[in-house]
């Protein structure tokens, strides 16, 4: 601090020290600023956090068979304004036939692995490192997660998110309850989600009364629905759904954790 003083007609400057009072002041004023940035960064951490237990919290929410999930695709189109047609219905009033078609088409390991097929994953990884073109490996559980909590298209990122979450919705889901969200969750065509709305919208009929060749269309129009009509099926999607229907025909040893 300055204080002014005259001395023989001049004019002096004397430095007088700042108080404690001041010093403290000034001090505060840093600590303040650096407590508040801790303080934001601890806020973005914990909403981080919160947001990446949020879908492990709904996983357990979900076991209670009365819930009924909604996809992010769902709500994606209620944001949009979309609209959509889903009706909900129970594992037991889904045709076996779908169920075998589903299986024998996305994950024909379903019953014997725990969420992730880890020896399609190693295989494809193993063609990725060697600069080959990739094929799916994505197990039903992990496309159930995606649906459920993650988003569409190709990402490390989303894989990586993708792989505990199938793991965790197999542990902590029965099969039945695993296969009965995914079925009524699916997309199979523009706002036309679940196996109900699919099977009426398609083939005019409900879920419980598809016949083999009208459930093996279904499971192979499951990749890309909207090139894929499984109502309107061209000779590529008929000759896919002949394969998948021979397969379903032949997977009861496949389909024993279901309906034992």
């Amino acid at each position: 601090m300055k204080a002014e003083r005259r001395e023989e007609g001049h004019r002096l400057l004397d430095i007088v020290p700042e108080t404690r009072a001041e010093t403290e002041v000034r001090s505060g004023e840093g600590d303040g600023w650096m407590t508040r940035l801790r303080r934001q960064w601890r806020c973005v951490v914990l909403a981080f956090v919160a947001l990446a237990a949020l879908p492990y919290v709904l996983i357990l929410l979900y076991a209670v068979e009365f819930v009924r999930p909604v996809s992010t695709l769902m709500l994606r189109d209620l944001v949009l304004l979309r609209g959509y047609d889903r009706q909900w219905v129970s594992f037991d009033d889904i045709s076996p036939n779908l169920v075998q078609a589903v299986m024998m088409s996305e994950d024909g390991q379903y019953c014997f692995h725990a969420g992730v097929d880890w020896g399609q994953m190693r295989a494809v990884v193993n063609e990725a490192l060697a600069g080959e073109q990739t094929r799916g490996a994505s197990t039903i559980p992990m496309q159930t997660a995606k649906n459920l909590f993650l988003w569409n298209g190709r990402s490390f990122v989303r894989k990586a998110m993708e792989l505990p979450l199938a793991v965790a919705a197999d542990f902590v889901w029965s099969k039945r309850r695993l296969m009965e969200i995914y079925l009524n969750i699916a997309e199979w065509g523009p706002g036309i989600y679940g196996i109900e709305a699919a099977a009426r919208h398609h083939f005019n009929v409900p879920a419980a009364k598809l016949t083999r060749r009208q459930a093996a269309l279904l499971a192979v129009s499951l990749p890309n629905p909207f090139e894929r009509n499984a109502g309107k099926p061209g000779r590529g999607l008929q000759r896919l759904a002949r394969l998948i229907e021979r397969r379903a025909s032949r997977s009861g040893e496949y389909i024993k954790c279901l309906y034992e």
